[in-house]
């Protein structure tokens, strides 16, 4: 039932990541399922590189690099299959490049870990929220 499973994932909280990865893990297993983990650099706002579009560059490079590389060391700290388990790091909005993969994937669920809420995300809202508002598929949030 879910052969396409995508996973938002921030890199910089692996906590987080390791609850919503369980889950996918075990659907994936039940289902000889596909992970796509995906995490998203925010995109720089022009005005702010201006004059410093190497320098950006370099960066947007390094948290690349360094967002593949911990994606990769999820895969193995979670025990996930590495032939059905697939890593993606975008730049931009987190919703739109999460809706967007899963969109691409044909994903039949994407899993998102969420904080219990607080004063912030009530009233600014969260990137689950935005995903589970605007996604055309199903969303499992995980606590």
């Amino acid at each position: 039932m879910y052969k396409n499973i995508v996973v938002p994932v921030d890199v910089f909280d692996a906590g987080l990541a390791d609850k919503a990865l369980s889950h996918a893990k075990f659907l994936a297993q039940h289902s000889a399922g596909q992970i796509h983990l995906i995490h998203v650099i925010p995109a720089f706002s022009p005005v702010l590189t201006r004059g410093f579009i190497s320098d950006a560059r370099k960066m947007e490079d390094h948290l690349l690099n360094t967002a593949k590389e911990k994606l990769s060391e999820l895969v193995k700290k979670n025990g996930l299959a590495e032939d059905a388990s697939h890593i993606y790091v975008r730049s931009g909005n987190v919703r739109d490049q999460v809706i967007a993969l899963a969109d691409e994937l044909k994903a039949d669920v994407v899993i998102v870990g969420s904080r219990n809420p607080g004063i912030q995300t009530h009233l600014l809202g969260s990137e689950a929220a935005n995903i589970v508002r605007y996604a055309h598929v199903p969303v499992f949030v995980v606590r």
